[in-house]
């Protein structure tokens, strides 16, 4: 006899939070995030280029970096570059140490012409920190027509290794069927415990997380 299980609060149709948990705590994808750029702590450095604002480069990369520099389509108040990662025609060949490239790919229609723009833009030897969602929602009201794709290890190691070489790219899952029912539900990191948190089980990637270097 199957035994009955007891939903609990989540016997609803709605999430808890309807900002990715941002009002209860760390979202759970950011919390995979930011264990991945510690993990890569060491790569931050020199010239760096972030996505939106100096967010990770800041926090992870502290008196190693040199120079942070702005990639923002639609040109916000920090942006050094106003540029589609598709295109690149602004950005400069072989400029960067390291490209942090957060939770940004899934809005790239064409995300084979913009992995080639990373590989392109940032030095030999230089290193791209990327994450992209696996198991996650989405916000058609935040992005109408604009989140394309969701990824899982496969499709980012083949992505990135048909332009960087298989070799030169190492994709990490983060995530287990706890964290990413809550993480759909809009519960925080905070409301898990460590343990929890850190269980790794593929079949279940929250964050999909990928160092590929030139």
């Amino acid at each position: 006899m199957t035994k009955e299980v007891n939903f609990g609060d989540l016997l609803q149709l709605t999430p808890v939070s309807d900002c990715w948990g941002f009002d209860r705590g760390q979202p759970i994808d950011r919390f995979y995030i930011e264990t991945f750029m510690s993990r890569h702590a060491a790569r931050i450095a020199g010239v760096v280029l972030e996505i939106g604002g100096p967010l990770y480069a800041t926090k992870f990369g502290r008196h190693q970096v040199d120079t942070v520099e702005i990639l923002d389509v639609g040109g916000g108040a920090d942006a050094t570059y106003d540029d589609d990662l598709s295109i690149g025609t602004g950005l400069p060949g072989d400029r960067f140490d390291c490209a942090i490239v957060t939770q940004t790919l899934q809005y790239v229609y064409d995300v084979s012409a913009a992995i080639a723009t990373l590989h392109r833009i940032v030095k030999p030897s230089g290193t791209v920190l990327a994450t992209v969602p696996g198991i996650t929602r989405i916000s058609e009201r935040e992005y109408p027509d604009a989140w394309f794709w969701a990824f899982t290890q496969a499709s980012a190691s083949r992505l990135f290794g048909d332009v960087f070489g298989p070799e030169d790219v190492e994709v990490t899952t983060y995530g287990n069927v706890l964290a990413a029912s809550s993480f759909l539900y809009g519960l925080a990191a905070e409301e898990l415990a460590p343990e929890q948190l850190a269980h790794e089980d593929p079949d279940f990637p929250v964050t999909v997380a990928i160092r590929a270097v030139k």
